[in-house]
């Protein structure tokens, strides 16, 4: 006995160890037959994804740039039309009618401007065939702004201001006389105002003032005045449509294009400047023509060039007549130059009687 319990661990007989350790062993095996037979799935913990940023101190904020616009997509060429067919009997191509201008009727429409080359119509067909490109409503050039302000049928080119001296002969009552006379011309550009005055030796002096305005009609009279012992005047009343007259004669209607006796010298100017090709030979212009006491109609008729010798010297100049329509009318011849800008080198008047005045042109000047 003493021997056993002398082996003891540390005061522990051995016996009760042994006795600890099968309780022990018990125990495990209790333990293991109570657990399930599938081992445990252990999960391994979600990993973090690593990350690493920069910092910069004390750095201004980037600017954001606009994102780039995108380019336009350019526009389809229109795809050439294809060859018209010729036509079988094309519609000739129609002629402008001989400038006259109607005094019984209201001014026309300006007419525009004939393009330089118009082909035919068979000739734009053969082009197209040929050519499709060449079709004019594929390639019409824009329409340009007329160079010169158009009026009814004709084109004006209104004068600068200039004043006209002249030699004077003529006969009154079988008496002839020799005169001066002086035409000032002056304009603005948008007002006009115009005297003739004629001084002769023994017979005095008459006069002749016309003012009014420069509209696209041309001239546009709006006060004519004679004077030679006293003055009378016609009054334009455009308002109203009539002229009245200071000599107590009946008003009469205002004709579209009306004149009076001095205004239609530059209006005939005006529209030879612009274009002289338009009056050839025999061409007839009606204007109505306002006078101190009446209103009536006047046919001036293209009678060609001429040269003459004048005062300021040779020169040629497109004689335009006025003829008597009535047993007192008047005959006015008046000659226009073109080196002058178809100013009147001279101007004739002719009574029914056979008085007359003759002016010829001895010099030019600025006012």
């Amino acid at each position: 006995m003493g021997a056993r319990e002398g082996t003891a661990l540390h005061g522990i007989p051995l016996r009760a160890l042994l006795v600890i350790g099968v309780i022990v062993l018990l125990v495990h095996a209790l333990l293991l037959q109570a657990l399930p037979s599938a081992p445990l799935a252990i999960k391994p913990p979600a990993m973090r994804a690593f990350t690493t940023r920069t910092v910069t101190l004390n750095a201004p904020a980037p600017k954001s740039e606009p994102a780039p616009k995108p380019k336009p997509i350019p526009p389809r060429k229109p795809r050439p039309e294809a060859a018209r067919p010729q036509p079988t009997s094309p519609t000739p191509p129609q002629v402008p009618e001989p400038v006259t201008a109607d005094a019984g009727a209201t001014a026309p429409q300006a007419a525009p401007e004939p393009s330089p080359v118009a082909p035919t119509p068979a000739t734009a067909s053969e082009a197209v065939a040929t050519n499709p490109s060449a079709d004019p409503a594929l390639n019409a050039p824009p329409a340009l702004p007329p160079r010169e302000t158009p009026v009814g049928a004709s084109v004006l080119s209104i004068p600068g201001s200039a004043r006209l001296k002249y030699d004077v002969t003529g006969e009154a009552k079988g008496l002839t006389y020799s005169a001066r006379a002086q035409l000032l011309w002056l304009q603005d550009g948008s007002n006009y105002n115009t005297v003739l005055e004629v001084s002769a030796f023994l017979l005095g002096s008459f006069s002749q003032m016309s003012s009014g305005q420069i509209t696209t009609e041309g001239l546009a009279p709006t006060r004519f005045a004679d004077k030679r012992r006293t003055e009378v005047a016609a009054h334009f009343e455009r308002d109203k449509g009539k002229v009245t007259f200071s000599a107590n004669t009946p008003d009469a209607p205002l004709l579209a294009g009306a004149q009076d006796r001095l205004s239609v010298i530059f209006q005939l100017v005006a529209m030879f400047a612009g274009d002289p090709g338009k009056y050839p030979l025999a061409t007839t212009i009606t204007l109505p023509i306002v006078g101190p006491r009446e209103a009536e109609i006047w046919l001036f008729t293209v009678d060609g060039a001429e040269t003459m010798a004048l005062p300021i010297g040779q020169m040629q100049a497109i004689k335009v007549s006025r003829n008597p329509r009535r047993e007192f009318d008047q005959k006015i011849e008046v000659w226009f130059a073109p080196s002058l800008g178809y100013m009147p080198v001279r101007v004739k008047a002719t009574q029914a009687n056979g008085d007359f005045v003759d002016q010829k042109l001895r010099g030019v000047e600025k006012p």
